[in-house]
């Protein structure tokens, strides 16, 4: 739906906007938190998309035919995730330079900051596609599905946003990637 690919789009835009109202329109100060603030926002980007990946298809009894289907699950598993990460993560990846560029991050960190979103929106979408499956058939498991993968969620955000910090640095991003 256009929707669920907007959302996490306008979700993103509005809170970069908003930090500089929150911490000041200071441009050494918002550089400095850059990296963390991008990578929050994408971590949460994720989660709130997260939820309806499986969703639509329980509702409508498609999920139990791809349970009886000849394939292996799995694959039609990936192929949920995959779609969900191109709607989403590749997306915010992709437009992430002109909101880094928002709040000052520095020109050579850009780079480091599409390549650590790539990566780690990825692996937020096959973490979040384990939350999505166990809570499937709950009614309302927004709130369930974020206390399960939150805590899975934080080494991806704790590497994606040093190895944006590192290249603000000058350092090599590489081995956080």
């Amino acid at each position: 739906r256009p929707i669920e690919i907007g959302n996490p789009l306008l979700f993103f835009a509005m809170v970069v906007a908003l930090f500089p109202l929150g911490l000041g329109p200071a441009p050494d100060k918002l550089a400095s938190f850059a990296p963390g603030i991008l990578w929050i926002i994408a971590l949460l980007s994720n989660l709130l998309t997260s939820e309806t990946v499986f969703r639509s298809d329980f509702e409508d009894g498609s999920l139990e035919q791809l349970l009886l289907a000849p394939q292996p699950l799995f694959m039609s598993v990936l192929a949920y995730i995959g779609a969900q990460w191109l709607t989403t993560g590749l997306l915010l990846a992709l437009v992430s330079p002109i909101f880094a560029l928002m709040i000052n991050l520095p020109g050579p960190a850009i780079g480091a900051l599409v390549a650590s979103l790539l990566l780690g929106t990825a692996v937020l979408s096959l973490v979040g596609g384990i939350g999505a499956a166990l809570t499937v058939g709950l009614k309302r498991g927004g709130m369930l599905i974020s206390l399960l993968i939150l805590p899975f969620y934080m080494p991806v955000l704790i590497f994606g946003s040093a190895a944006v910090q590192n290249a603000v640095l000058g350092m090599p991003a590489l081995p956080y990637l």
